[in-house]
């Protein structure tokens, strides 16, 4: 599986686009935090486990159990979610008032802001993970392949060609009807927002079609030719653009001055 290197290189360059795009909303704080947990997050229980290996007996199985319960991007943040949010916002506080680590507006990040981050890093950890263990034969990889057609060569399914052309037509048309010239009144966030709810519907009526063709229909039909969309569309929902959704609602609010620091 991927080591220290691309799972810090992912998150930090993740996270400075952000701030970039953001002005300095998503700050350094924020890099800092979703980089660590990006890495060393959910591969904490696998350095418990090797100290444990240092100790033995007891200490050895102790350490390989809560391994395996920390490194998963749900219990991670269950179990460790809330102690580390103390300790990170105690951090920031602290580099904040002693000038260790910018961010502008001067303002530490709260709990909150720290138990998105904790589980932004988590997802993003198990982003790289699931595409590069086990040699390519992870369970949600093979899971991901499992959701294409492998028994030969896909059969044409007319009705599998008409549904997705209509959705895909429905999915650039209303992107240009949403995102058409307009009085100079109008803002470009409510097109921004129209345009994100216009993908999350034709999305969800891409991988409702895939499944009913894989799971519903006996025998199963080729649901994109011998594409695994299901599975690519639901592993980009959930380990790509879900931790940096939470990244967003993680960032600092517009207009708050922050904290008054020492000169």
């Amino acid at each position: 599986m991927p080591g220290p290197g691309p799972h810090l290189m992912y998150a930090m360059g993740s996270g400075l686009a952000l701030t970039t795009l953001t002005n300095g909303r998503f700050s350094p704080h924020h890099t800092l935090i979703y980089t660590i947990n990006s890495f060393f997050g959910p591969d904490i229980g696998s350095f418990t486990e090797w100290l444990a290996s240092l100790v033995g007996g007891f200490g050895f199985d102790f350490g390989s159990e809560l391994a395996d319960a920390i490194h998963h991007p749900f219990y991670y943040v269950i179990i460790l979610g809330l102690p580390l949010s103390i300790l990170y916002s105690w951090l920031s506080t602290f580099f904040l008032l002693n000038r260790l680590l910018d961010s502008f507006p001067p303002v530490p990040l709260s709990k909150l802001q720290c138990i998105l981050l904790v589980s932004a890093g988590s997802f993003s950890h198990f982003f790289l993970d699931h595409l590069f263990e086990e040699n390519g034969h992870s369970g949600t990889y093979t899971w991901i392949l499992s959701t294409g057609w492998w028994e030969g060569r896909a059969p044409i399914n007319p009705d599998a060609v008409v549904v997705i052309g209509i959705l895909c037509t429905a999915l650039i048309g209303g992107f240009i009807y949403i995102n058409r010239v307009k009085p100079p009144k109008s803002g470009n966030k409510q097109s921004s927002i129209e345009s994100l709810k216009l993908i999350i519907i034709v999305a969800t009526l891409y991988c409702f079609w895939c499944a009913s063709q894989i799971y519903l229909i006996d025998p199963r039909k080729p649901a994109v030719g011998e594409e695994a969309d299901l599975g690519v569309l639901v592993f980009l929902a959930t380990y790509l653009f879900f931790p940096h959704f939470l990244c967003i609602l993680s960032m600092h609010t517009r207009g708050y001055d922050g904290l008054q620091l020492p000169k």
